[in-house]
């Protein structure tokens, strides 16, 4: 499907209910894109929460390293809010990640693949070597739930 990124300047919270956040981020993101009449607008953001506490893009290397050590050995959920046109709804995967002992998060952290990504790991890269499984849609932790977008589409959205 052909498409156009138009990156925005919208706002974002960084803190609240997860669920909430996700979805009302996506909301401003799509408010805040100029379309073209007839033109259709997806917007998404997705988060990493823990307990409630939401982890976005670590500011460092130690800023990544206290966020891995804090998912370590623990469930985490990412959350992805998504709107198209006039339809939204809210994505969950559940991610379980194996203990991380000081080499692992070393050797992670030197990567650099943390950069620019919720949670501090990317999960399609060498991140997955930190994640034990995962219950739902993995697209939605690589940052697209298609699943859900696929939910939202009207047959009449379809390429053909």
């Amino acid at each position: 499907m052909p498409f156009a990124v138009r990156p925005t300047d919208a706002p974002e919270l960084s803190e609240g209910d997860p669920h909430v956040v996700a979805l009302e981020n996506a909301r401003r993101k799509h408010a805040a894109t100029d379309a073209a009449p007839g033109e259709h607008v997806l917007a998404v953001d997705t988060l990493v929460a823990l307990d409630g506490v939401i982890y976005g893009k670590p500011r460092d290397a130690e800023h990544a390293r206290l966020t891995l050590r804090r998912l370590s050995g623990r469930t985490h959920e990412v959350v992805s809010g998504i709107v198209l046109d006039d339809r939204a709804t809210v994505a969950v995967t559940q991610v379980a990640f194996r203990p991380l002992d000081r080499a692992l998060l070393d050797w992670y952290v030197a990567t650099e693949e943390w950069r620019e990504r919720a949670g501090g790991y990317a999960i399609q890269g060498r991140g997955a070597a930190l994640v034990r499984g995962i219950q739902g849609d993995y697209l939605n932790v690589v940052g697209l739930p298609v699943a859900a977008l696929f939910d939202l589409m009207e047959s009449s959205t379809f390429p053909s």
